[in-house]
């Protein structure tokens, strides 16, 4: 009797779900499929899931494919991040594809560290704010850094473990446009993101407040400040931090009413054309003494013709310029911005770079490349074309323990990386995921030191357009000089800062700390 009452519960249940199934009118599947119909939902539910462990090769999944992830956790570990029996990209027949050319011959030394525990010193070939004579204009002590990612589209661990892995690395730590919050003070050198909503340095009507501004550099190690123009992957669209994620903190360090959500205007109101946006840039930059520059994606080039034209004379100007590819991420965007809105990494910033290059103004400018850059052979390609240093977000995220779930946009991420579920952030450890991040940082500068002795330069930014070539199949390559037009001389630092990185590279100040 006992058995069967056991048993009884849950064919009702099963019963009360085919009841529901058959009277609902939302989905016909349901109402001809009672009950079973729910193993369809189910089965797309985990969809992602099962492509990512069980149906896709190696380099089938997007955004980052098995190899590129596993090689992220591997090095975050400092696990076995080699691999055997050589690549399985399907070289024969894929179109555009890098090949990075070695030397069999090269006057520049050997790298001293090679495992991913030494520590490589690899700073910028530029000083960053240094040709416009900023009082704070410095050196990065590290050409790959954490690219913009706010505390709100990542949880409290996330970013203490990313400024903690970044502070133990001397790699900048941005903050994203969502403002500077206690996270961001674990040790790690800053660049201030200012979005279009002027979070954190707003006046009570949203508008941009200079008095905040500095009041918030001055009480951070704020190295550098950066205007979003856009972003990536929802390029001329402002960005959306769904309600699910305003907690009364992130409101607090915002400036917001909470459980609201948290659009910002697709463009700015301090300022309207180019020449009052480097009026504003240059009186930033004087009332606080750091380095500004711009971040954007690369749609229409019409801004980039007349940023150029109002640099020229050298009376104002930006101090760095960050790409963003459309391939870049994003917390939560409309299908169409993420998939078909602003140019691919390589044709956008090589388009910019060259309006710079025949302008002559590219000493002037460091140029950061962001856009799935932080794996090795894109990163290279970067350099490449001209990038002085390049962030990492996504990368990073993994090297924490994202699992490419891709629920960022669902306050629903299971690692506890994107989300403001507390049960779901408790379960990242910051202490452990600092130290990841801090190896993953350390094992991708070491691979792009250990590509550039291969190359026969001592500098990944030395690497040149000649230096790589873009393959199709295995019929035909073509370098990148002549696959984005380049002129000669172009895609590599100045003659000084060329001396000036050679020389602290082959110097004394290349050492295993």
């Amino acid at each position: 009797m006992k058995w069967s009452k056991l048993l009884a519960l849950p064919a009702i249940a099963v019963g009360a779900i085919a009841a529901r199934d058959l009277t609902q009118r939302r989905h016909a599947l349901l109402r001809n499929y009672p009950v079973l119909g729910h193993g369809r939902y189910l089965l797309e539910s985990i969809g992602p899931e099962l492509r990512q462990y069980i149906t896709t090769n190696n380099d089938e999944e997007r955004p980052f494919s098995r190899d590129q992830r596993r090689w992220v956790y591997a090095s975050s570990k400092l696990e076995n991040n080699y691999f055997g029996f050589g690549t399985d990209n399907n070289v024969e027949f894929t179109e555009g594809y890098p090949i990075i050319k070695h030397r069999t011959f090269s006057d520049s030394p050997v790298a001293v560290a090679t495992r991913a525990t030494e520590e490589m010193h690899i700073p910028s070939a530029k000083v960053l704010g240094g040709p416009r004579g900023r009082r704070y204009a410095f050196r990065p002590t590290s050409v790959v850094n954490v690219s913009a990612m706010s505390f709100g589209s990542l949880s409290a661990a996330a970013i203490e473990a990313l400024n903690r892995g970044a502070a133990a690395t001397g790699a900048l730590h941005n903050t994203g446009e969502g403002g500077l919050s206690q996270y961001h003070r674990n040790g790690a050198d800053l660049v201030l993101q200012i979005g279009t909503a002027y979070f954190g340095c707003r006046d009570e009507h949203g508008n941009f407040d200079l008095q905040k501004l500095k009041d918030v550099v001055a009480s951070a190690p704020v190295k550098a400040i950066e205007i979003k123009l856009s972003q990536g992957a929802k390029p001329g669209l402002g960005g959306l931090l769904p309600a699910a994620k305003v907690t009364p903190q992130i409101a607090k360090v915002r400036g917001i009413p909470e459980g609201t959500d948290c659009e910002s205007p697709s463009r700015h109101s301090a300022f309207d054309d180019i020449d009052s946006m480097l009026d504003w840039i240059e009186t930033i930059a004087e009332e606080t003494g750091v380095p500004v520059g711009i971040k954007s994606a690369v749609g229409n080039s019409t801004f980039w013709h007349a940023l150029v034209d109002a640099m020229r004379d050298g009376q104002r100007g930006v101090d760095f310029i960050t790409i963003d590819g459309g391939e870049g991420g994003t917390g939560a965007a409309p299908l169409v911005f993420s998939d078909a809105v602003a140019l691919p990494f390589r044709v956008g910033f090589s388009r910019v770079y060259s309006l710079f290059a025949d302008a002559g103004l590219t000493d002037r400018v460091t140029f950061i490349g962001s856009g799935k850059l932080g794996v090795p052979d894109n990163a290279v390609v970067a350099f490449a074309l001209g990038c002085d240093m390049v962030n990492v977000a996504r990368e990073a995220m993994l090297s924490i323990g994202c699992i490419q779930s891709q629920r960022c946009h669902t306050d629903k991420c299971p690692t506890g990386v994107a989300t403001q579920d507390p049960w779901l952030v408790r379960g990242l450890d910051p202490d452990l995921k600092s130290a990841r991040a801090a190896n993953y940082i350390r094992t991708l500068r070491r691979d792009l030191l250990k590509v550039s002795e291969a190359c026969g330069v001592a500098h990944p930014a030395l690497i040149g357009v000649d230096d790589v070539e873009m393959a199709s199949g295995t019929s035909n390559a073509v370098p990148l000089r002549e696959t984005f037009g380049y002129a000669p001389g172009w895609g590599r630092p100045g003659e000084a800062d060329r001396e000036a990185i050679t020389s602290i590279m082959c110097g004394d100040e290349l050492s295993v700390r």
